[in-house]
């Protein structure tokens, strides 16, 4: 189960935390992995440890924000492989502000890159895939999406983005169902990753939010990289258009 042997899979901002994560474990099922960040040299760090593993993979410095930079990667991937068949919008940025002092840029950098980024990969995406008749989109959200009672104090333009992905999701599911193309969107709880790491959470403030979950841990990038590689295999040819938390059981309680 969840073979991958064949296919080509693509992940964005994969150089590190749970993107590093999910290219490791694509390949590990047989994927050839395409690595792209803003940070090439990271990247590369990750091809190196696919191929050291047996793995094919290649690496690409990418803007997801920048629809320019997405052809070019996108053009070089069918160029180096032949086709395209999975893609993870794992790429996504933190910053906290607090909604009365949010600016323009702070909105349009969030929106650009964490909502725009993936409409424009997933779109390019869809594009190669429907050549095949078969594609596999996994969009990476966020347990504070919006609907399920998880506000995050300064991150209105973070959850906003977030929740934005799972309506963009449903209906690019439901647009592409007839090309083949499978679209659904995971929303991670309390992950351990840098990103996590560098927002500096007070200890008090973690030990509160991780008292809501009913595991009390944190979660690991590889618990999320499981369901990824399910969404991305055969094995989830009827499943479409939803949402799965990847959260010790947060939204439970």
């Amino acid at each position: 189960m969840f073979e991958l042997t064949g296919k080509v899979a693509l992940v964005t901002g994969g150089r590190r935390g749970m993107g590093r994560s999910h290219a490791l474990a694509l390949a590990a099922q047989g994927a050839k992995v395409v690595v792209t960040d803003i940070d090439e040299n990271e990247c590369a760090l990750v091809v190196a440890e696919i191929k050291s593993k047996g793995g094919e993979a290649a690496c690409f410095k990418m803007d997801v924000s920048k629809k320019d930079q997405v052809d070019s990667v996108f053009d070089e991937t069918i160029k180096q492989f032949g086709r395209l068949d999975i893609l993870v919008n794992n790429a996504g940025i933190y910053f906290s502000k607090i909604a009365l002092e949010l600016t323009e840029d702070d909105w349009d950098k969030m929106l650009g890159i964490n909502l725009k980024g993936q409409f424009l990969c997933a779109q390019r995406a869809a594009r190669e895939m429907a050549k095949n008749n078969w594609g596999r989109i996994v969009n990476i959200a966020s347990v504070a999406s919006g609907q399920v009672g998880v506000g995050i104090a300064g991150g209105a333009h973070y959850t906003a983005s977030k929740g934005g992905i799972i309506g963009m999701s449903e209906t690019l599911a439901a647009e592409w169902a007839p090309l083949g193309i499978n679209v659904n969107v995971i929303g991670p709880g309390a992950i351990d990753t840098p990103m996590v790491q560098a927002a500096q959470m007070p200890q008090e403030a973690m030990d509160a939010m991780l008292a809501r979950v009913p595991l009390k841990r944190i979660g690991r990038p590889e618990e999320v990289s499981a369901m990824v590689v399910f969404l991305a295999s055969d094995e989830a040819s009827y499943v479409t258009g939803a949402t799965f938390y990847v959260d010790g059981g947060w939204l439970a309680v």
